[in-house]
């Protein structure tokens, strides 16, 4: 499987505000996540009903950048920053790199979130 071009159908699925799909296309049923604020997932359900969680909560999408993506073996980093308006009225404003490390068969087995700012 080639992992360049599974990171880059990602990185565009999820440049599109499609964080739901992504997840649900490219995980691993086993995969797991964690963020740089202590919040985990052990598998790729509790992934998807995190993610359906805080796009529900999104009400307006301001920008969503995509910078760049670097692949190397398995293990893929994509810099991205996320504007969002929140239902709440409260704003997001997320720099980040996803690192993610895949398996043979193109699937996501751990994502992991780290604070680009």
């Amino acid at each position: 499987m080639n992992i360049k071009e599974q990171a880059s159908q990602m990185d565009a699925i999820v440049s599109k505000g499609a964080i739901v799909e992504a997840v649900q296309q490219f995980f691993a049923e086993n995969a797991t996540t964690s963020d740089y604020n202590g919040a985990v997932t052990s598998n790729k359900q509790q992934m998807v009903e995190k993610m359906e969680g805080f796009a529900g909560s999104i009400a307006t999408v301001n920008g969503i950048t995509h910078h760049y993506t670097i692949v190397d073996g398995n293990v893929s980093a994509s810099e991205f920053t996320f504007d969002f308006t929140m239902k709440d009225d409260s704003k997001i404003y997320w720099h980040e790199i996803i690192r993610r490390l895949w398996n043979a068969k193109g699937e996501v087995i751990q994502e992991e979130y780290f604070n680009a700012n």
